[in-house]
């Protein structure tokens, strides 16, 4: 039986509760809905669903799987039981294996199946699996870590093909215990026999060269490796005592050569090595990392300061693009020169700028204007006016939810090996920052599952009262390995940097999990939101101001003080200890922003904690004495109106910022833009202006709503299972179509072009490749024209099918979606 035809029935068996165990594991399953058991069968085999289910199995499940797949064949009916499968697993008891299989049936991954041809009766008793038909597909051609068998590797590699026979004749003509062969298939099965135990290929290596041990040791975890000029080496059996491994292996094939650069090891010496096991290590329970500890208060401490590092630093990034925008090369992204100078402007290495312009880029803080192709801030930021604790889960909802990667910046770009956004960069360079190098898709999903492992590893490490355990990347790696080994590689790729931006918004604090990181691991916003308000320090408003020219601020400034003092004064050093220094450039650059030497001055009274030195306050108003009471700017236009209050307005409103908007007269004000760009603007704002021939705007002022501001972040963590509406509404519908008993009739044909008959006829070409069979296909040609061919399937990959025509002797390439239904036949292709 087909085996979607077999997962069928037993999906159709199976209990509602079942069902919705399995659709929560799976959500992809209804998504869209499915009409019938049939199709939900297709669906689960289909190679993508596969995937998607393999990658949150443990350790345990996949290396139970994996030995499944290796010891069964859905051609032949051969299936494997728990007991079977024990043998093959060292560490393992008939229980624990029994338990994971019937999870992963549990999971539509196996599926039960009548016992092996010849089976004894006490061994029929028990129950027997088989893997889904893509299995093979999605887990590869190395499953565990083993190469392939000695007869596949003849059909596949042609050259090793071609010397098989002879090598083997060698070795019998040089003594070795082994058969000798006058075909390629016979001497491969010869080459199974002879490293079919581990003691047999001990005695085969008991003649070997030094480091030959070792260097079988390297594929330990992997079949393949490189070697250089592999075949040329193979190709003489090398019997000299100075002979190296590496040529000892090749000639007497114990190692396989792909091409000229990489060699396979079989998979019979493979399970030898491994003392004829295919898993040697098997343990049901997670590896415990060895952890360091620290102390509560220093990780509490360390956690706050992160914060309320990160919120100064974010609020001088605000100030300084809205200074001067930053802009954007013309392949995307902000370039290192731009980076430089805002690295400058806060007082820190490029990489570091990088990360914190995608923070700000990620919780929409800058975003990019598509007039002047520059980053910039957003009117009406509401951040710039929430509470603090408020501003953090701000950043922290915005960086749990985005599908970047901000530490990624400053990476080179693998040119070979794009990102999951597809994009490739040219070999050599590097990730800028805010351009599309730095879109992760899956980063939200591994967010979560890392801070899910430290909140783990924190509540089994039972520091004692007062410590707390300091965790890692390796200690995260570790486990992310043995709960999601699928994944392993995106976990590596990003881990490092999701642990130095947790760190950098305080989740992590002196290297353990802090209670606010904890919080949110528990999606408990609120009460991270609770504890950072009762610990974080309120902002200072007041400096301390000195004789020799600057102001020390003595802890975390209000945004809008540190704002105002950089109007007038130039930062210098970096943590919360900032001091301002007061010079007459950055006087004069404040007084041509507008302000005047008594305002200062008042400013300077209100908020500092000293009397104004006599020095600086000379220097405030020398400076403005001296400052020219002339001012020369450009203006395109201007504005006239006798609504003085209406004018003011105006001038205040955040959607006017763009106008460049200058008051010179009570009833005059000037714009840089453009007559009919300002006019445009002003109706945008609700007004109603008149657009003058001598290219100047008159505007009757009418009071408007300003335009609503950037609304904050919500972070919603990544659905895991389907709702549970969606869920009972697929039951009704599977439930309704499928009132026939199972195993009452055969099952109906497969409606053509449905999901259903796809994955039916990519199972039947797939076997027809591996038993060499031919099939009937009903083709449809561009014009509509069906037609029946009788051809032979060769490979099946990117929607299309190669295949061969007997008759014709040609091959051809189909497209699938022109292959109405495939019918196997039983006559095999010689």
């Amino acid at each position: 039986m087909s085996l979607i035809r077999a997962l069928s029935k037993e999906l159709q068996a199976r209990s509602d509760e079942s069902l919705r165990a399995l659709f929560s594991a799976r959500p992809d399953l209804i998504s869209p809905g499915v009409p019938d058991f049939a199709a939900l069968a297709a669906r689960a085999s289909g190679r993508v669903s596969v995937q998607r289910a393999l990658e949150r199995l443990n350790r345990p499940q996949m290396q139970v799987l994996e030995t499944l797949h290796l010891c069964t064949n859905a051609d032949t009916g051969h299936s494997a039981s728990a007991a079977m499968l024990k043998k093959l697993i060292n560490g393992s008891s008939v229980a624990a294996v029994d338990r994971i299989l019937h999870s992963l049936q549990e999971l539509a991954l196996v599926h039960r199946a009548d016992p092996p041809h010849g089976a004894t009766p006490a061994a029929a008793k028990q129950r027997h699996y088989l893997p889904v038909g893509s299995l093979k597909d999605v887990i590869g051609i190395y499953p565990a870590g083993l190469g392939r068998s000695y007869t596949e590797l003849v059909r596949l590699q042609p050259a090793f093909a071609q010397r098989v026979v002879q090598l083997v004749g060698e070795l019998h003509r040089g003594g070795a215990t082994i058969s000798p062969a006058t075909t390629p298939m016979e001497a491969a099965l010869s080459l199974q026999h002879w490293t079919a135990t581990p003691e047999s290929l001990q005695q085969i290596l008991a003649t070997a060269p030094d480091r030959t041990a070792a260097l079988l040791a390297r594929f330990g975890n992997w079949a393949m490796g490189a070697v250089p000029q592999a075949q040329r080496r193979a190709s003489v059996l090398h019997e000299s005592a100075d002979v190296g491994p590496v040529d000892w292996l090749l000639a007497r094939g114990l190692l396989v050569p792909l091409d000229a650069a990489h060699v396979e090891l079989p998979h019979s010496v493979g399970v030898s090595l491994r003392g004829g096991y295919v898993i040697e290590n098997f343990s049901l329970a997670p590896p415990v990392p060895r952890l360091g500890h620290t102390s509560a208060g220093l990780r509490r401490n360390a956690a706050l300061g992160a914060i309320a590092e990160t919120l100064r630093l974010v609020g001088e990034v605000l100030y300084t693009v809205r200074e001067q925008p930053l802009a954007t090369l013309r392949s995307g992204g902000v370039g290192v020169r731009e980076m430089k100078r805002l690295a400058d402007s806060l007082r820190m290495d490029v990489h570091e700028a990088g990360v914190l312009a995608e923070l700000c880029g990620m919780a929409g803080l800058l975003r990019l204007d598509v007039d002047s192709s520059a980053w910039v801030q957003p009117p009406q930021l509401e951040w710039l006016s929430l509470p603090r604790q408020e501003q953090w889960l701000w950043l922290v909802n915005a960086w749990l939810a985005s599908e970047r990667a901000p530490s990624l910046v400053g990476q080179p770009v693998n040119a070979a090996a794009p990102g999951p956004a597809g994009h490739r960069g040219p070999a050599g360079t590097t990730i800028n920052a805010l351009s599309a190098e730095a879109q992760r898709p899956d980063a939200p999903v591994v967010r979560k599952r890392v801070l899910e492992i430290l909140h783990e590893l924190t509540l089994e490490a039972a520091a004692p009262d007062g410590q707390a355990p300091v965790l890692d990347a390796a200690a995260v790696l570790e486990r992310a390995e043995w709960t999601q080994p699928r994944m392993a590689r995106r976990f590596s790729s990003l881990i490092r940097g999701i642990l130095a931006e947790a760190e950098m918004l305080g989740l992590i604090g002196s290297g353990a999990l802090s209670q606010l990181g904890a919080a949110i691991a528990a999606e408990q916003p609120d009460d991270a939101l609770g504890i950072l308000g009762e610990h974080l320090p309120a902002a200072l408003q007041h400096v301390l101001l000195q004789a020799d020219l600057t102001a020390v601020a003595p802890g975390y400034l209000d945004p809008e003080l540190s704002e105002r003092l950089l109007t007038m004064a130039a930062a210098e050093g970096q943590g919360p200890a900032t001091i301002y220094r007061f010079s007459v450039t950055s006087v004069r650059r404040a007084l041509d922003a507008g302000q005047d030497a008594a305002a200062m001055l008042d400013f300077l009274r209100q908020h500092s904690a000293t009397a104004i030195p006599q020095p600086l306050q000379y220097l405030i108003e020398d400076t403005a004495a001296r400052h020219s009471r002339l001012r020369v700017g450009a203006a395109a236009s201007f504005i006239q109106s006798e609504d003085e209050a209406a004018l003011l307005e105006l001038l205040n409103a955040p959607a006017a910022a763009g106008l460049g908007l200058v008051r010179i007269a009570p009833t005059v004000v000037v714009s840089h833009a453009a007559p009919r760009e300002t006019a445009q603007v002003l109706r945008g704002l609700g007004l109603a202006p008149v657009l003058e021939e001598a290219a100047s705007a008159v505007v009757r002022l009418r009071r408007s709503t300003p335009a609503p501001g950037s609304g904050r972040p919500v972070y919603t963590a990544p659905r895991t299972a389907p709702p549970e509406a969606d869920i009972e509404a697929q039951l009704a519908v599977l439930r309704a179509n499928g009132s026939r008993a199972p195993g009452s009739g055969a099952h109906p044909p497969a409606a053509p072009g449905s999901e259903e008959a796809t994955q039916l006829g990519l199972e039947t070409l797939l076997k027809a490749i591996r038993l060499r069979q031919r099939v009937i296909m009903n083709v449809v040609d561009s014009m509509g024209n069906a037609t029946r061919e009788t051809v032979v399937p060769v490979a099946v990959n990117g929607g299309r099918v190669r295949v061969f025509d007997p008759d014709k002797e040609i091959e051809r390439v189909l497209s699938i979606h022109r292959i109405i239904d495939v019918e196997a036949t039983e006559e095999l292709f010689q």
